[in-house]
Formats: C-alpha cells, sequence, structure tokens
C-alpha cells in the first residue's frame, strides 16, 4: 500500500472550475481512484440525506471539502502517487489527518 493523491477536475453551477484533490492510501492508482469516488458518494449521499458527511476513514480518504453544486469529472481525474509539498514527515502527516 502507498499513499495516493487524485486530482478530480470540478466546475461549479456559476461557471467556476477548480481542483478537487483526495489522498489516501491505496494498492494502486485504479484503486486510489475508485475510493475516491466512494469517498465523494457517501458524502453526497449523507449531505442529501441531511446527515453529518463522513469524517476520515482508517485508510486517510475523506471528502472534507465536499461542496454542494460541484460537478466533478471522474474521466478527467488522475491518480498517483502523493507528492509531500510541503516537507511534512509521513507520520507527522499521518497523524495530523
Amino acid at each position: 500500500m502507498a499513499y495516493y493523491e487524485v486530482n478530480v477536475p470540478m466546475r461549479s453551477v456559476a461557471g467556476n472550475s477548480g481542483i478537487h484533490v483526495f489522498t489516501g492510501l491505496a494498492a494502486d492508482p485504479g484503486a486510489a481512484l475508485r475510493i475516491a469516488q466512494q469517498t465523494y458518494r457517501a458524502a453526497q449521499e449523507a449531505q442529501q440525506a441531511g446527515r453529518t458527511i463522513p469524517g476520515k476513514r482508517p485508510d486517510g480518504w475523506a471528502a472534507r471539502g465536499y461542496r454542494p453544486g460541484w460537478q466533478l469529472d471522474w474521466r478527467a481525474a488522475t491518480a498517483t502517487l502523493w507528492r509531500d509539498l510541503h516537507g511534512w514527515p509521513r507520520s507527522a502527516v499521518r497523524s495530523a489527518w
């Protein structure tokens, strides 16, 4: 297992655009994409049902930045090994999430 970063282009109903970033443990890039989609769907379903959006899973995946009204383009999503751009040690990053 390795830490992956999944970048998903997104667009709001108002025409704004951006990238939603998911991170967590996965066996390979395909698994990372599937887990990110599952995590996002769980957040979407919870929000639509009036429940609290689920927190971080034990494997690190979460959808804390879920925004109603934004459409994610999963076909254009990419999954790569996570790069620590801040120089944090992995143990500190994992414990902070």
